[in-house]
């Protein structure tokens, strides 16, 4: 049995634009305008944030239709430097990343259900962490139950957060028609000519476009009504012909559409903003208590998950002075964006623990597909556990300060792999084939990403690569040592683990589609 394709073209875009519009639009034009000190140098660096971004989503749709395994980074690293690597990845998004993450948009979610219950003070402890566990199991549920439900639930939550956002772009260039253009006068003066700095505006804004990997972790469950054929569908060596079987066109389709949607949007809304909004107003709506002393690093982390003064006050801003008295409609569009950032991160991290099982890097119980749902369910549940334990912990904000070093590293590897594989299988297809420009650009910034958070927040970023290898006793236990080496009751406990799982989710071992 394998997992089913439910995943259309139109719902890989919802996946994709719903990931990378999260939280961050919403607060992170104080991130890039407090480096960059001008709205004209701001928007250069929000269109180069949106162009690396490009890029990388054209390489991961190279990958994916040359490696069609799901599991994006994972599955891409395995494929290239074999399952120590790619485990050390997988390791990082179990502990940290994943469970973090989602910890952390469930409880900004929930803290704007409570808030207007409580106005003039923070929203009580236990209440915004039951909410926010509420809202976990909510939606494990939900794509437990059918994988068009979640998609679904995407696309809803998309519209709504792109229509709120259409909202604010239309009201900022009515204000530019009536003729508020004085923001805009001398532009750039005053920019920053500091390299630090200018680093620090675009490494700010570059986590605001974070997602647009999303769709390769799912890449096994997109639907294939058009496959495309290409040159390299049949293709001679000097010793055969290799007959490649039809690839899905979705995947690289669904890309190319939603990159220029999210750039635009967002260059778009920064427009708005600066229409209505001037610069004090915007470097005015800090919120000191969410952020640490380590402020100009961990900013572009902290905008991605912070709470609820952090997300508001810009926006809180801009609907005062534009939409009177429906600025109600700001914070529920924030909310709306939490709730379908965190459905599109349930997605994408069940699939990674799911095919890292398959891999078997993870308990066999986690590749087992419900019989009648076509569901992971197993892995739809340790996601889930694994964020409510997260739940538990006060100080989650702070866990997230650890992965940033982790992020870009794996990413810029993966991508790395793109370059290697090239070398490696030079007769491999690639339907979709980039010029080396492509990879080799990306590697080079990554290593930029990776530096910035290793020099300015040297800490913080060993403790993440602590954390990542961490993983190497496990991986040397769980994975290199055979079998019969192996302490018996770990195998003892991994069998009935397994036993019980396809008892009680009512489930099966599952298999990558030959085909694919």
């Amino acid at each position: 049995m394998q997992l089913k394709k439910e995943i259309s073209l139109l719902n890989g875009v919802s996946l994709i634009v719903g990931n990378m519009i999260g939280s961050g639009i919403f607060v992170s034009p104080k991130g890039v305008l407090i480096y960059s000190a001008s709205y004209g140098l701001s928007l250069v660096i929000w269109a180069i944030g949106g162009v690396f971004s490009v890029v990388g989503a054209l390489c991961y749709a190279e990958l994916g239709t040359t490696i069609t395994k799901s599991g994006a980074s994972y599955a891409y690293i395995l494929e290239s430097f074999g399952g120590f690597i790619a485990f050390i990845r997988l390791w990082t998004s179990l502990l940290i990343i994943e469970p973090t993450s989602q910890a952390i948009i469930a409880i900004t979610f929930a803290n704007y259900l409570v808030q207007p219950l409580f106005p003039t003070c923070e929203p009580p402890y236990a209440a915004s962490r039951l909410i926010a566990a509420a809202c976990l199991c909510l939606l494990t549920f939900i794509n437990a139950a059918y994988v068009k439900w979640g998609t679904r639930v995407q696309d809803i939550f998309t519209y709504a957060k792109v229509a709120a956002l259409i909202v604010i772009i239309i009201t900022g260039i009515i204000k530019l028609c009536q003729g508020y253009t004085t923001n805009f006068d001398a532009s750039f003066q005053g920019s920053s000519t500091d390299p630090g700095d200018i680093a620090l505006a675009l490494y700010s804004a570059l986590f605001s476009y974070s997602g647009w990997d999303t769709l390769n972790f799912v890449t096994e469950e997109i639907k294939n009504p058009e496959r495309f054929y290409t040159h390299g569908m049949i293709k001679k060596t000097h010793s055969a012909v290799i007959c490649v079987p039809p690839v899905n066109r979705n995947l690289p389709l669904a890309i190319a559409i939603s990159m220029p949607i999210v750039t635009i949007i967002y260059i778009l809304t920064n427009v708005a903003y600066y229409a209505v909004l001037d610069i004090s107003a915007i470097l005015a709506s800090d919120a000191v208590a969410v952020v640490s002393k380590l402020w100009c690093v961990f900013f572009t982390l902290v905008q991605k998950f912070p709470l609820l003064s952090c997300f508001l006050y810009v926006f809180k801003t801009f609907a005062d002075h534009t939409l009177g008295v429906m600025s109600w409609i700001i914070p529920i569009a924030v909310a709306l964006s939490c709730y379908g950032g965190l459905n599109a991160s349930i997605i994408a991290a069940s699939r990674l623990f799911f095919v890292g099982s398959r891999e078997g890097h993870l308990p066999d119980a986690l590749s087992m597909i419900h019989i009648e749902r076509f569901t992971p369910i197993p892995a739809l549940l340790f996601n889930c556990i694994m964020a409510l334990i997260y739940l538990t912990v006060k100080d989650v904000f702070q866990l997230i300060n650890y992965y940033s070093f982790s992020y870009w590293f794996f990413m810029g590897l993966s991508i790395a792999g793109q370059i290697y594989l090239r070398y490696k299988e030079p007769d491999r297809p690639r339907p979709l084939k980039l010029t080396l420009l492509y990879p080799v650009v990306f590697c080079l910034c990554s290593v930029f990403l990776v530096a910035v958070p290793l020099y300015s927040d040297t800490v913080n970023s060993l403790i993440g690569i602590g954390i990542a290898l961490s993983g190497v006793p496990v991986y040397f236990l769980g994975i290199y040592l055979p079998e019969s080496k192996r302490p018996p009751i770990i195998t003892k406990l991994l069998c009935s683990l397994t036993h019980f799982t396809q008892y009680s989710c009512f489930c099966v071992l599952t298999e990558l589609d030959k085909g694919e």
